[in-house]
């Protein structure tokens, strides 16, 4: 089981916001589908919602039961209290202004599915997963919690042109921008690439995990397809062997074997994803021209015992 909860808040009195509907509208639907329209995940949207008991209950009920993954993902006002961060829903009071962040963090720490992601896109999310109350204030995080926020707990969240920058740089991870050679897009890779977009200076994005392995939170088309990124367990034997290539891999030479050129195509391939290299020529033409040889670059090693693993 696959399941998101989607929460976007525009409609606060006296400080409306203008772009948390939208971003959880498109949120919601790179969580729904795949790239290729596959199911992904069973997602609840929440917009335009004014109760925190409702949006309470929904979390509760969120992080009940199990399966692989369960992501939460919130866009609207945040702020800090005298007991830590809380989420503002639209009818808060004074004393009381909406959803304390240790109550969506005690549900997760309880739950049962193997991977729980929170998302936050409102200021001072970054106080998510330091509870108030706790030995020393020490973030308290259970196995297989990741929490990816906006900004840190002292910064807010900007909104630039009807939408949030983070969410901005989040969707367009999970569009393809952070997609692995496998096209997987985890939450460690969606955060390095929101990290370098936002850069130093400015709002600073917030990373927390306690996991054993990264979880896919969507799949996109790879970069290289699966039968040639496969194909290197192939034509390497060991991680570190080297494969001698020859006039007749190169299409244009007089000597082409059908064959072999269908082999150096994914050679070709494999070169461009960074994951193989020529051992004494700078591209992959004069390699097979010259009868040198081609190894995997570092990358391409890790890959291959992925592959031989089974992993992928």
């Amino acid at each position: 089981m696959r399941k998101a909860l989607v929460v976007g808040i525009d409609d606060y009195p006296g400080s409306r916001l203008y772009g948390c509907v939208a971003d959880a509208m498109k949120m919601s639907a790179l969580l729904e589908r795949h790239e290729d329209n596959t199911p992904n995940c069973e997602v609840l949207l929440q917009r335009h919602v004014r109760e925190k008991v409702k949006v309470k209950m929904s979390i509760a009920e969120l992080f009940q039961g199990e399966g692989e993954l369960v992501v939460f993902y919130f866009s609207g006002h945040g702020m800090l209290t005298d007991m830590g961060g809380a989420l503002v829903t639209p009818d808060f009071t004074p004393g009381d202004e909406g959803i304390s962040m240790d109550y969506i963090l005690n549900h997760a720490n309880r739950s049962s599915f193997i991977n729980k992601v929170i998302i936050l896109d409102c200021c001072h999310s970054g106080a998510m997963g330091t509870p108030a109350i706790a030995q020393n204030g020490m973030t308290t995080l259970a196995n297989g919690i990741t929490i990816l926020t906006a900004s840190r707990y002292f910064e807010p969240a900007v909104e630039e042109n009807g939408q949030g920058i983070f969410t901005k740089l989040v969707a367009e991870a999970l569009e393809g921008g952070a997609a692995d050679l496998s096209g997987g897009i985890t939450p460690g890779n969606i955060y390095s690439y929101v990290d370098k977009a936002l850069g130093y200076w400015g709002q600073r994005p917030v990373f927390k995990a306690n996991i054993s392995s990264f979880v896919s939170l969507r799949k996109v088309e790879p970069p290289v397809p699966l039968t040639e990124l496969r194909s290197i367990t192939i034509h390497f034997a060991k991680p570190d062997a080297t494969l001698k290539v020859d006039p007749s891999y190169e299409h244009t030479s007089p000597d082409a074997d059908l064959g072999n050129v269908r082999i150096f195509q994914q050679l070709q391939s494999l070169f461009r994803a960074g994951l193989l290299e020529p051992v004494e020529e700078e591209y992959m033409y004069w390699t097979a021209l010259r009868s040198k040889s081609c190894r995997l670059t570092r990358l391409g090693r890790y890959y291959w015992q992925l592959i031989a693993d089974n992993r992928i």
